[in-house]
């Protein structure tokens, strides 16, 4: 955030603040014009555009913590299999074989190097916030969420494309391609699966961004819930603490 923004959004920030924080933050439909108001990203303030990034950073922290995606159930990356997580014929087959101990360790391996690519992702979640305008997204705004469905809808493909490389680097120096092509070579199954290089960096991208934007929702309602408690993180990153 550069010196003229920082100027603005504090200005903004104690303007408000001045005019009674408790109804100057309160996300109604009211208020939801000046503070997740329709305005690109880029303006100052605690717009959308401001929320959103926040609500990315927090997330994006919590995901690149050792064992955070293999710890939540709910975004734990599955096997990685043609067309997603672990279903159908050909996930009985690999499940079947992690049963058996073939694959301990792999799955594990697989999450924690998404949590790597996680942690060096926010310039790449920043720059597709500040690409988007909200002028032709009134009605999402006012959902607890609605930053993070707009940011997914229309900036989803370009952060799949983006955040790839990243997840690719991090299962190869995981070494995640290595364990498989060994298992490979002593478990036709794993070829029977359709699992090369190229599949599993899918899949696992695929999954992992299902993961973020799980977790940015969340933090995009937390601080929807309670914006006023929040006054303070944004001021203090507003002023560049």
């Amino acid at each position: 955030m550069n010196g003229h923004r920082k100027f603005v959004g504090r200005r903004t920030v104690l303007t408000g603040i001045g005019a009674g924080t408790a109804m100057a933050f309160l996300p109604n439909a009211a208020h939801a014009q000046g503070i997740f108001g329709r305005r690109r990203s880029s303006s100052g303030g605690l717009g959308l555009g401001s929320i959103l990034g926040k609500a990315t950073d927090n997330a994006l922290d919590k995901l690149a913590q050792p064992s955070a995606f293999y710890d939540d159930e709910d975004i734990r990356i599955g096997l990685p299999i043609v067309g997603g997580r672990s279903s159908g014929l050909l996930g009985s087959i690999v499940n079947a074989g992690n049963r058996l101990g073939v694959l301990d360790g792999l799955t594990r391996t697989i999450n924690d190097a998404t949590g790597v690519a996680a942690g060096e992702a926010k310039p790449i979640f920043r720059d597709a916030i500040n690409d988007l305008s909200f002028d032709d997204a009134p009605s999402i705004i006012r959902e607890d969420d609605g930053g993070t469905q707009y940011l997914r809808s229309s900036a989803n493909d370009r952060l799949h494309a983006r955040l790839e490389p990243l997840v690719d680097n991090a299962l190869n120096e995981a070494g995640v391609y290595r364990q498989f092509d060994s298992l490979a070579e002593r478990h036709s199954f794993i070829r029977s699966a359709g699992l090369n290089r190229e599949s599993i960096n899918r899949s696992v991208t695929d999954q992992g961004l299902d993961g973020i934007f799980s977790y940015i929702g969340n933090e995009e309602r937390t601080f929807r819930n309670d914006p006023v408690g929040n006054v303070g993180g944004a001021l203090g990153d507003l002023l560049g603490n």
